[in-house]
């Protein structure tokens, strides 16, 4: 059985647009509905007869029936609300005492295990509570098979839709909050019954399907409308007196022909009371908290579709909720061996992810250090590209003055070997060009540069002429000198 006495939460997604279909017998009538900001805008809309009974036929062919009825009308939409028959409802009703939530919820519990004729495992319960005096509440339980619920959910995968939720029609017509819904008796006449709800005090005090109101006799529907004052008048004296007599409208909805004929049934009946009638053709302005369409049709599929689009949940969920995939794999996995390896697993996954997050905060420690001296490494980076660039610019070594002073002291003073020109190549290279008096003083003084210490591959180029000569030599200037021609 589902948790009772908690605090409802809107399962909804943010959809934009949302297809509302919703099961009256054979008929199935629908439209989809779309938000734009805080206005809504029917798109399209379905009225057919199903040929197939989604509780006896086979959900394939249900669902392919349904699919091939939305194709036709043009419908691509895939996320559905459903308004379920109230017929498949069960319903029972229980007053608490003013007590703890927990020991209201262990009461409940058990006044719905008493109130229901079947196994309340078996069963999808949602429950609406009225508030009375001394802090009481009088708790309206409704109820569906899972069998039913589980052969809807097949039904709409058939159909290729995504459920976000299982509702009733009549709560989402007459929803037990808001200024117009205190004292209420609302009647929806269907094509085979007519639902039945009285709101007050904030919850559904009563919610019924009266069977056999409506007949269809060769395709025209006859409404028993003594039948249903009757069971309406039964259904107000069996609450307590303080809800009875909060009631003090009457509300019908459905077909306007019908509609129109139950009122005259119930001013008859109801009027003398005090109660006052009223045949709902038309949303209020302000009906959902949205801008409306201009005249929109009045219908149960249309309300489903704009409460759920406004994110409001329904009175009444029978979408069972989804497990998720933890939950799906813990339930697989929760006995045994296999559940102590589980255990070990989680266990080692938990030792793995606090290793990553140690590593993580490493790292965070790391980059916010980074952070701080990065600025002080990009100007160290800037002034190291500029030394290098400009350090040719400022050598402190003096080269050109040493390989001057090295030739000078090479040349003899005597004027017998002279030098034209002296280059100095890529720092190192050193051509030297010249006049000579004789191949012995040449000699003399490419003897004296080959035992200088920076001296190195020494080469002479060109000789040219006897007396005077004409030379040109080349050698390398730094360490590691003394290299033979």
């Amino acid at each position: 059985m589902n948790t009772i006495l908690k605090v409802k939460t809107a399962r909804h997604k943010k959809l934009t647009s949302l297809l509302a279909l919703v099961l009256d017998g054979t008929r199935l009538t629908g439209v989809v509905l779309r938000r734009n900001n805080d206005a809504l805008q029917p798109l399209q809309t379905l009225a057919v007869t199903l040929a197939l009974d989604p509780l006896t036929a086979a959900p394939e062919l249900v669902g392919r029936e349904i699919r091939n009825h939305l194709d036709a009308a043009g419908v691509r939409e895939r996320f559905c609300v459903v308004g379920v028959p109230l017929k498949w409802v069960l319903t029972a009703q229980t007053e608490l005492p003013d007590l703890p939530a927990e020991d209201a919820a262990s009461l409940l519990q058990m006044e719905t295990e008493r109130g229901f004729p079947a196994d309340v495992t078996t069963l999808h319960i949602g429950q609406s509570a009225c508030a009375l005096a001394a802090g009481k509440q009088l708790v309206t339980l409704a109820a569906i098979p899972n069998s039913q619920i589980g052969l809807l959910e097949q039904v709409l995968v058939a159909a290729k839709l995504k459920p976000v939720s299982f509702a009733l029609s009549l709560p989402a017509l007459q929803p037990p909050a808001g200024p117009k819904a205190a004292g209420v008796l609302a009647l929806l006449v269907g094509e085979t019954q007519v639902g039945l709800q009285i709101t007050t005090q904030g919850g559904v005090a009563a919610l019924r399907g009266l069977e056999g109101a409506v007949e269809n006799e060769s395709g025209h529907p006859v409404l028993h409308a003594g039948l249903v004052s009757r069971e309406a008048r039964i259904t107000l004296g069996q609450l307590p007196a303080e809800l009875r007599q909060s009631v003090k409208r009457i509300r019908i909805f459905g077909p306007k022909d019908l509609a129109r004929q139950l009122a005259d049934e119930m001013e008859l009946r109801f009027e003398p009371l005090g109660l006052e009638v009223e045949v709902v053709t038309a949303y209020a302005p302000a009906e959902f908290g949205l801008e409306l369409p201009p005249a929109p049709s009045l219908s149960a599929a249309f309300s489903l579709a704009a409460w759920a689009l406004a994110g409001q949940a329904p009175v009444f969920e029978f979408l069972p909720p989804k497990p998720t995939l933890f939950q799906q794999l813990a339930a697989k996995y929760s006995s045994g061996r296999l559940q102590t390896i589980g255990a070990a697993a989680a266990i080692l996954l938990l030792l793995v992810g606090g290793l990553f997050a140690v590593q993580e905060y490493q790292l965070v420690q790391l980059r916010s250090e980074w952070a701080a001296m990065k600025p002080k490494v990009d100007e160290l980076n800037t002034l190291q590209g500029l030394i290098r660039q400009y350090r040719p610019w400022f050598d402190d070594s003096y080269t050109a003055l040493s390989i001057l002073r090295e030739l000078s002291i090479a040349f003899p003073e005597d004027g017998t070997v002279t030098a034209k020109t002296i280059e100095v190549r890529d720092g190192n290279i050193v051509s030297c060009a010249g006049t000579a008096k004789d191949n012995t003083a040449l000699l003399r003084t490419l003897g004296q540069l080959r035992e200088a210490e920076q001296v190195s591959d020494l080469k002479v180029e060109q000789i040219r002429g006897k007396s005077p000569m004409q030379f040109t030599f080349e050698f390398h200037w730094g360490t590691g000198g003394r290299h033979e021609n």
